[in-house]
């Protein structure tokens, strides 16, 4: 398993569980300075991330892209995959598409968090599923024939969403829809609220995992909060798990003390 921080490019995220949040630049030097393997970006959109200049500062300090969020395209303009509205779907679709690209282009895939959507309450569970599946099955198509990467679909805690809590609910779903190139992030922040036994879950999901926010309780760094992180690891482990543990976390008290706070306790339950 590989470590990653976050980095958020969004101001009006700024509040939101993102380590660093002073540009590419900063966030590469202080991700290399602590020892991370690779950064997650949260942009504004596809547009406003430079592939040549993000493409340097990996190359510039040996660091790899994990994962590139999509959850702006809902934060800025409430725009999702499971929406009643084709026109918002289809805004959707090519805000999610533009991210395939630019994170694509250097090896990394894209994620589907908040962009899932709610249930409309003018809509059926089952038709909002549906529209979601179509828009997945689509984009994680496109991902696979553009780029050879798979798109990350991210089950949220009930107060976020009414489509999907769970990794097994999710996994059966993806697969009862035969969702291909479609892989499960695990967030435990989410996990903690949601599952009964985050090990079982991570069991169960098994091959299907494609990446894990590695986030304690209160969303706060490994080691802040309450969760018995040992099993997880150890599930992690035995479904072979080689991804990235990524800490989408809350920089506090501050961004360094929370990513070396990350960092120690990758190292003590990873090695």
């Amino acid at each position: 398993m590989k470590s990653a921080v976050t980095i958020c490019l969004v101001s009006e995220a700024r509040s939101g569980p993102f380590v660093y949040h002073k540009g590419l630049a900063h966030g590469c030097q202080q991700a290399v300075e602590l020892g991370f393997d690779a950064v997650e970006v949260f942009p504004p959109r596809a547009q406003d991330v430079s592939e040549s200049e993000l493409r340097s500062l990996l190359n510039q300090h040996s660091l790899a892209l994990a994962a590139m969020g999509t959850g702006a395209g809902w934060l800025l303009h409430q725009w999702s995959l499971s929406s009643a509205d084709s026109e918002v779907r289809q805004q959707a679709c090519q805000f999610i598409r533009d991210i395939i690209d630019r994170a694509g282009a250097l090896g990394a895939p894209a994620i589907v968090g908040s962009m899932q959507g709610k249930i409309d309450p003018n809509r059926s569970r089952n038709e909002a599923l549906q529209l979601l599946a179509d828009g997945l099955s689509e984009l994680a198509d496109y991902a696979e024939r553009a780029h050879g990467v798979p798109l990350l679909f991210e089950p949220l805690n009930r107060y976020e969403s009414n489509l999907f809590n769970r990794l097994e609910e999710t996994a059966d779903w993806l697969t009862s829809h035969q969702l291909r190139n479609v892989k499960i992030l695990a967030d435990m922040f989410h996990m903690n609220i949601e599952e009964g036994n985050m090990s079982q879950a991570i069991e169960r999901a098994g091959g299907l995992i494609g990446h894990v926010h590695f986030a304690d309780s209160n969303r706060l760094a490994i080691g802040l909060g309450h969760t018995d992180t040992t099993p997880v690891i150890a599930s992690l482990k035995s479904i072979g798990y080689a991804g990235y543990l990524s800490a989408e976390i809350f920089p506090k008290p501050d961004s360094d003390a929370a990513a070396r706070q990350t960092m120690q306790s990758f190292k003590q339950l990873v090695g």
